[in-house]
């Protein structure tokens, strides 16, 4: 019998259809009543199937029953969290069986857009598929397609897909397990005649109600599936598995699964890095030069348009207002017209994606703008890009050259000529950053700079000690009056005070140090003034004086503070004149401060807890570097549309920040997949420290909009936690936390290289300060840490947002973490499951060592009392037996060490199952905009809180104040019990040798349960007894 195959090789760009800005798709082909379709794709809006389906070609004339028939291949959204409903539409293609080749030979693989099912659908993408038919006569019998191996279809993604659906239909069972059966389905045509029935595969789950793929929607010629013969085998992808523990076991130690969807995933793209790994490259090569290998080559067609001379006048005014436009295909890019400009010069590069090239002509046209009527025509030029050279860095620039322009006929003419220079290169092309890119062909000229890659770098910045020491002669406005004064400083937007001083007095003394942060160039004035409290909320100056920051001396480490000077005060309301008179006069209230700008610390604009730089604020105090970071930002998917409100998808951009060196990648315009291939460069000084990259969505690509830029998600990657000169390329989860709880914007995939340029320096820096000299030698008061590195914040995002382009606040403040700091529920219980996973371990030991003192396990007592004997008599080998317990220990973890970088971890972050009610207060301002009954509620909650705090402080006061009573003589009683029984075990131990003495404890707490009592023991007894001060308390 005849067959048609119809292989389904990929779709691409799908319109998303679950809400969430993805879709999850699978392909129904139907021909001559029968149906057929492959497995889900989850989560991809780009999916690659690669699977044959076989139909059967009944009838005696093959040609004529096959071109009267016609293949309908359709795309559907495959519902899985309802299988009673069909799942969406997505698009459908019909193909004429006549145009079908006879052979496989002669068939090849043809993309088809997806079309409409009506007027209002939306639908986007197309499907490529490979058709041909393979006759009776050629095959000698019945074609039989072999079954598909699905241990090596059912790539790690796809697991990682499925089991984060499967997560999200049965979040509350933490520990129940998943397993993945593929079973075989047959599907009988309802023909009168018998025929063979054609089968397909599906991917369903072991589980009830969640675990098989959704059916596909019902039609008129739909047919129930029948069962699997008995003879048929069952096809099972857990066939290779282990047996699992028990489901006691699994209860009792498996911890509760996270979501896997919020995990990372290793890719392999195809980067030029991992070839060139060999053992002779990492022997001989130079690690230190950047080759631009950790991102996929992406070519482009750049044109230079410079200037033009010799234009002839179009208008009647005989004026000319020349332009370029560079049109390719269906891409148009236009440069700026220069008004009354005969010779104008423009000086504008283009760049066309190759992957998007439309056409084999590239036009140049020069018009006359025209207000009024239609842009008159000067001129054009045609290249053909079959001549177009290549060029590849670092060659030198490619020369531009003279065009003579041609008409609308294609005839030289005297119109002028204009100078191109047109070549084929990459994105490490040196144009590339500043070219107008085709993916943003629709941008204005005002607003194309906000869509180009750039680099910044963070002002350099210092802190100013000012030590307020005390005043002289102040003259209050009330002569009878003595004033209680305090002294109020500026610098920039920073205000400090002081205290008021202890004695009220016409020479009133402070002593106090009040710091600032300041960046260069130092621009700034100091004003510090000395105020009077005259009452609430109303003072009086008394004085103040203006100190330009740039006359401050630099300290820069920890040589001699400045000396002290004293500075005359101005009075507030003084005219010139007054002033003047007080100039001859020469007589003026003083005050004196000790200013310096301190270059030996180091100014903290971000978390110490994830900091990407550690090294001082003076070049001369700064080490070498270490090694070099390369990042490669290679691509996104499954981002949510961002702008769905405006019927428009996502226009995201990358921001990556290591310490004073941020980049930014340029925009792509509505890509919910977007492929950047950028690589930057970074030099460390630290291993110990943190890059950090985040997406945004770009909402200054239009016109009059005035958004802000949306966070899509941010992954922080330690470097210390890298291999060196290793390629790590994976796909992290872009998860944000909105007052509606966690969620997943998206995956971005990262190419990440350390490269070690000195080993000996880099081992040698584990053993040093981790903060400059001066944080250690005159550390900052705790109290201003957190407010310094406020304002430092806000210097930063203030510069950075004067940039051009622009690297807007929001976008600084969120790299930044600006509100770490503030009070979160989620993150005190996060803090808190850190530390009793920290005090599991010992609870652990304890654990095991109440094991062995009960002779839980015999043997194993036996042994630790062996044990034990040996290192009471040799106590010399107690302290070599532990350092090789712990390298033993080290060594066998190796093998389970982790083979990823960390990432952001939802189920450490306590953000997976937080309360709605904890992310309100989370996001709330501050100070609260919340209704009082929420505000009242939520301090009740926290007096709750504290109350249990409050317990357990006043419990562990408790127990050493009992330890202090035992000398104290509160109790006198128990004292003397407890020097008595200390002169007693003093004499003893005197008397008996030590080993006598530890083996006779050592034995007594291990004895055999039979000489156990269940009673506490005297010494706990004893102890509980004990008084403390807590009856002291009212």
């Amino acid at each position: 019998m005849s067959k048609l195959v119809v292989e389904i090789v990929d779709a691409s760009d799908l319109m998303p259809k679950d809400g969430q800005g993805s879709a999850s798709p699978f392909v129904e082909v139907e021909f001559d009543e029968q149906r057929q379709r492959t497995q889900t794709r989850f989560k991809d809006l780009n999916p690659q199937w690669n699977e044959k389906l076989v139909f059967n070609v009944g009838g005696s004339d093959f040609n004529n029953r096959l071109n009267n028939k016609t293949i309908d291949v359709t795309v559907y959204d495959d519902r899985r969290d309802n299988n009673q409903q069909p799942g969406k539409f997505l698009g459908r293609v019909k193909i004429s069986g006549a145009v079908v080749p006879l052979s496989e030979s002669d068939s090849d693989v043809q993309r088809y857009p997806l079309d409409k099912r009506g007027l209002f659908s939306h639908i986007k993408g197309d499907i490529a598929l490979r058709i041909y038919a393979v006759p009776s006569s050629d095959g000698g019998g019945d074609f039989v397609s072999p079954p598909p191996d699905f241990s090596e279809k059912v790539t790690k993604e796809e697991k990682v897909r499925f089991e984060s659906h499967e997560y999200q239909n049965q979040n509350q069972n933490h520990f129940q397990q998943f397993e993945d059966e593929i079973h075989m389905e047959t599907m009988k045509p309802p023909t009168k005649k018998k025929e063979k029935e054609s089968r397909t595969f599906h991917s369903i789950g072991a589980h009830h109600g969640g675990g098989g793929a959704a059916p596909p929607p019902p039609s008129s010629q739909s047919k129930p599936a029948y069962p699997t013969p008995p003879n048929q085998p069952e096809f099972r992808s857990d066939f290779m598995r282990a047996p699992g523990p028990p489901p006691g076991a699994v209860m009792q130690m498996q911890p509760p699964r996270q979501n896997p969807e919020f995990q990372l995933i290793e890719t392999s793209p195809p980067l030029a890095a991992r070839m060139r790994q060999s053992y002779y490259y990492r022997s001989s090569g130079d690690k230190t030069s950047s080759t631009y290998d950790l991102v996929e080559q992406m070519h482009y067609l750049y044109v230079s348009v410079v200037k033009a001379r010799d234009l002839p006048v179009m208008d009647v005014s005989g004026s000319l207002d020349p332009y370029v436009e560079v049109k390719l295909g269906n891409y148009k890019g236009l440069t700026k017209h220069l008004e009354k400009n005969s010779n104008p010069i423009w000086k504008q590069i283009f760049a066309f994606s190759k992957e998007r090239l439309q056409s084999n002509l590239l036009e140049v046209t020069v018009k006359d703008k025209d207000l009024l009527t239609k842009d008159d025509f000067v001129g054009r030029v045609q290249i053909d890009l079959t001549e177009v050279p290549l060029r590849v860095p670092p060659d030198s620039p490619l020369a531009p050259q003279w065009y003579r322009l041609e008409d609308k006929k294609g005839m030289k003419t005297n119109r002028g000529e204009v100078m191109l220079a047109v070549w084929m290169g990459t994105q490490a092309d040196e144009s590339f950053p500043d070219a107008w890119h085709s993916d943003a062909h629709r941008v204005s000229h005002s607003n194309l700079s906000n869509t180009r890659s750039k680099v910044y770098f963070s002002p350099k910045l210092y802190y100013l000690r000012i030590h307020v020491m005390e005043a002289q002669d102040l003259v209050p406005s009330d002569k009878g009056r003595v004033p209680d004064a305090i002294v109020k400083i500026h610098a920039g937007n920073q205000m400090r005070a002081t205290r008021t001083p202890q004695m009220r007095t016409m020479n009133p003394q402070w002593h106090e140090e009040l710091m600032f942060v300041v960046s260069e160039p130092f621009e700034d004035m100091v004003m510090v003034s000395v105020d009077d409290r005259i009452g609430p909320g109303k003072d009086e100056i008394l004085g103040r004086i203006f100190i330009p920051v740039r006359d401050v001396p630099v300290r820069q480490e920890v040589g001699k503070m400045p000396d002290p000077r004293w500075f005359n005060l101005q009075r507030h309301s003084m005219s010139m004149e007054e002033e003047n008179e007080k100039r001859k006069e020469k007589f003026s209230s003083k005050i004196l401060l000790r200013v310096c700008i301190e270059a030996g610390y180091h100014v903290l604009d971000e978390s110490t807890h994830f900091s990407s730089d550690l090294q001082p604020s003076s070049k001369h105090l700064r080490k070498p570097s270490i090694g070099i970071l390369e990042l490669g930002i290679l691509s996104a998917r499954n981002l949510m549309p961002m702008k769905a409100k405006d019927g428009r998808m996502t226009d995201p951009y990358c921001v990556a920040k290591y310490g004073n060196k941020w980049v930014r990648t340029r925009t792509l315009l509505d890509a919910l997949t977007p492929k950047w291939n950028e690589q930057y460069t970074w030099e460390v000084h630290d291993p110990c420290t943190v890059i950090t990259i985040g997406v945004f969505d770009n909402g200054h690509v239009n016109d009059g909009s005035d958004w802000k830029d949306q966070r899509i998600g941010k992954v922080r990657v330690r470097l210390s936690t890298l291999e060196t000169d290793r390629v790590y390329t994976h796909y992290y989860p872009l998860l944000v936390l909105t007052p509606g709880g966690l969620k997943k914007n998206g995956e971005l995939q990262l190419a990440l290289r350390y490269t070690c340029t000195g080993f000996v320096n880099m081992m040698a820096q584990y053993g040093r300060p981790l903060l400059p000299k001066m944080h250690y030698i005159q550390p900052i008061p705790v109290r201003h840490i957190d407010l310094l590195r406020h304002q430092a914040m806000q210097i930063v995002a203030t510069r950075l947002s004067r940039s051009e382009p622009p690297l807007r606040r929001e976008v600084v403040e969120y790299m930044l973490d600006v509100d770490y700091h503030m009070f979160s529920l989620r993150r005190s219980k996060a803090n808190f499951s850190r530390i009793m996973s920290l005090l599991s371990s010992v609870t652990l030991v304890c654990k095991w060592f109440n094991d062995i003192c009960t002779w839980r396990n015999p043997i194993t007592t036996c042994l630790v009392h062996v044990l034990f004997l040996i290192l009471v008599c040799y106590p010399e080998l107690i302290l070599p037996t532990v350092f090789l317990y712990l390298f033993v220990i080290g060594m066998w973890n190796y093998r389970y060490r982790p083979r990823h970088p960390p990432h952001m971890d939802a189920r450490v972050s306590q953000a997976d199952n937080a309360h709605p009610d904890e992310l309100d207060e989370e996001f709330d301002t501050f100070p609260t905009s919340r209704p009082a009954d929420i505000v009242r509620m939520r301090y009740d909650r926290l007096r709750s809180v504290g109350g249990r705090v409050q317990t357990v402080v006043g419990d562990l006061a408790t127990q050493g104040e009992r330890i202090q009573a035992l000398l104290s003589w509160r109790d006198p009683r128990a004292t003397a019990l407890f020097i008595v029984f200390a002169l007693i075990w003093a004499v003893f131990i005197y008397v008996t040798p030590f080993q006598v003495i530890a083996i006779i404890i050592g034995l007594f707490m291990l004895r055999h349960p039979r000489f156990r009592s269940r009673m506490p023991s005297v010494p706990a007894n004893f102890f509980k007894r004990l008084p403390a001060k807590s009856d002291m308390l009212l």
